[in-house]
């Protein structure tokens, strides 16, 4: 058994170590929020923080993340800035990409406080979302970073 933190709760799981973190948390635990698209850690899609920092559930293992404390969207306070953003921009259309892409989100935000236009397109280049909302996207950013500003200040 291995024991994982997830959104803030100690979970057991009987899997082997170098299973991808990606299969524990929808598989095991549950969490469908995490989706597979490519397996190799190219599009974004799989994205969960762990200890705060955006990375990629389908390349790293569950006993690379053990010790560490992992958040999906699930464990994202309903207030939470980008939460905000992205209902009030209707930021989705499919919504496939949106968990992963609001997650590298979160940790793009805690780095860099007030982002240019091109700092936001850098940010998310590695993060594919089929649908075309990347210009709702970026308009998300822009608004959960001033909700983040006005949460500091």
């Amino acid at each position: 058994m291995i024991t994982l933190n997830v959104n803030g709760t100690q979970r057991q799981v009987d899997a082997t170590p170098d299973t991808p973190l990606l299969w524990v948390l929808r598989d095991n635990l549950g969490l469908t929020s995490v989706k597979y698209t490519c397996g190799i850690a190219q599009c974004g899609i799989c994205t969960v923080l762990l200890d705060g920092e955006a990375v990629r559930s389908c390349a790293i293992s569950i006993d690379e993340a053990a010790g560490g404390e992992v958040t999906t969207i699930e464990g994202l306070a309903e207030d939470h800035p980008v939460k905000i953003a992205w209902i009030e921009k209707q930021v989705p259309q499919c919504g496939y990409c949106q968990p992963g892409i609001m997650l590298q989100t979160v940790d793009f935000l805690n780095r860099v406080e007030k982002p240019s236009d091109q700092e936001i397109i850098d940010a998310m280049d590695d993060v594919i979302c089929r649908c075309g909302s990347h210009p709702r996207i970026k308009e998300a950013i822009v608004q959960a970073a001033e909700l983040s500003a006005g949460k500091r200040g």
